[in-house]
């Protein structure tokens, strides 16, 4: 069964797997697991989507608990033009943005701002194995290093670079979870990796230093 888990139904050895949108419809019929399955579903990847777009794991939780309390208050709305998913990453995406601008209203400065001015925020440190991109002794300092330079990104890249890079979603899910043309989709992610290329030369040469010794 995929991420998003919109197949219809899905088996599991001999356990039936429902889909993400019958649990929804359960719930609104008065099932309150149902809402507790979707929550147990989507908890992880919609907080490691939040925290890598933020780079704040406080602020993600916390936005990642009032996406599934407007799921919670707002779900009859849903009417199944798109996926469920889509519909909740979207959810998740407009309060991740109200975030960033609520911190440059604050702060006068936005997230990546504060990085390329070199601040040191322990904020910012990965503080979950959950989100760690590999399962290196060093992955601690990977992970945090890797998310230093995604938050040097521009936020309209990075949000597209997670969403398909981590969140391993289609351009055509992307497209629709950020009601963007299918070519800016596309244009914004490869301008992403390119930035994070630039930001993650260092960290790439100290782990692999023999590439950089080609003739």
């Amino acid at each position: 069964m995929s991420l998003d888990g919109n197949t219809p139904l899905s088996v599991q050895g001999t356990r039936t797997i429902p889909a993400d949108e019958e649990l929804l419809q359960r719930f609104l019929a008065g099932d309150e697991s149902a809402f507790v399955a979707l929550v147990r579903r989507y908890k992880d990847p919609i907080t490691n989507f939040t925290f890598r777009f933020l780079g704040n794991y406080d602020d993600a939780v916390d936005i990642a608990q009032e996406t599934f309390v407007r799921v919670f208050r707002f779900g009859h709305t849903f009417m199944g033009e798109v996926k469920f998913s889509t519909w909740l990453y979207t959810i998740a995406s407009n309060l991740a943005k109200s975030e960033l601008k609520r911190y440059r209203r604050r702060y006068g400065t936005s997230l990546s701002e504060a990085f390329k001015k070199g601040e040191d925020d322990q904020s910012w440190d990965v503080p979950d194995s959950t989100y760690m991109p590999d399962e290196r002794v060093d992955r601690t300092r990977i992970a945090q290093e890797v998310q230093k330079a995604l938050m040097k990104v521009s936020p309209t890249y990075r949000e597209m670079v997670v969403l398909r890079d981590v969140q391993q979603m289609t351009y055509e899910e992307i497209s629709a979870v950020t009601n963007t043309e299918m070519g800016t989709v596309k244009s914004r992610i490869n301008r992403g990796r390119a930035q994070l290329q630039v930001e993650l030369k260092e960290l790439y040469l100290e782990l692999f230093p023999s590439l950089d010794e080609a003739p």
